[in-house]
């Protein structure tokens, strides 16, 4: 028996204010263990879909239903608890620069670190895992340099550590490799494939070059005009298919020329 998605959203229609819909209609099952690659031009719907799941869009019909809470109208309470189980990974990193990259994953600890960290620090138990953390993603010799003195893709990897120190039971991440080289973006995407395969951490990444999501995703998931026009398992896909997702492919090299 398949096991119940971890991610549930069915409907799902979000506007802001009295603006017109950006998602409309919306269906989306997120599993333990799989990777989905989300794809779509610009103002397609994806960064929205995502800040659903987090709260931060307003839902204004149907439903989503997150790592066992109902998002609609969630007390905000409640709405902490589900961030708090939510690891993100930006295109921009967001690391704080001047501080080391042991301490920047350390911040993945905060929800949880307690009084300890009101008088300035953090336990021995949340530093040995920080440092388990950034040996998995390959940086621990990285741990004492300040975070802005590393590379793009070194970055994005702290990034990645400092969402696993959340102990998260999803991981979003928005575009998280628009800023690396071909090289970096490989390892990015593996990484995060590897996690979700892994720690049974489902991982929805959205994506806006098509060879990335085909070579790195166990599923696609495709919008256009706010719509699902395509969700199926990566292997039954090829750049054709997803040729309905841009217009043609002319217009898709064009949007991707644009975010590069």
């Amino acid at each position: 028996m398949t096991a119940p998605a971890l991610v549930s959203v069915r409907g799902l229609r979000v506007a802001y204010g009295d603006g017109p819909l950006v998602l409309d209609g919306v269906d989306l099952d997120l599993h333990a263990g799989e990777m989905v690659a989300l794809l779509g031009s610009s103002g397609s719907g994806k960064s929205t879909l995502m800040r659903s799941l987090t709260g931060f869009a307003p839902i204004t019909g149907g439903s989503a239903h997150v790592v066992g809470h109902d998002m609609t109208n969630l007390p905000r309470r409640r709405l902490r608890t589900v961030r708090a189980s939510v690891g993100q990974v930006f295109q921009q990193f967001n690391l704080v620069g001047r501080l080391s990259v042991l301490t920047n994953v350390l911040t993945g600890a905060l929800h949880d670190a307690g009084p300890v960290n009101l008088a300035g620090g953090f336990s021995s138990a949340h530093r040995r895992r920080a440092m388990e953390l950034l040996d998995r993603v390959g940086i621990a010799h990285k741990a004492t340099e300040q975070a802005r003195s590393l590379s793009g893709g070194q970055q994005q990897r702290v990034a990645i550590a400092r969402a696993l120190m959340q102990r998260p039971r999803l991981i979003l991440a928005d575009e998280p490799v628009a800023s690396l080289d071909p090289r970096m973006s490989d390892a990015v995407l593996g990484l995060l494939r590897e996690i979700a395969h892994d720690d049974g951490i489902p991982v929805l990444v959205s994506l806006h070059v098509l060879a990335l999501a085909l070579e790195h995703s166990d599923r696609v998931v495709g919008l256009r005009h706010g719509q699902v026009l395509v969700s199926a398992p990566t292997a039954e896909l090829d750049a054709a298919a997803l040729d309905v997702l841009y217009g043609h492919a002319h217009e898709e090299a064009d949007r991707v020329d644009d975010h590069a």
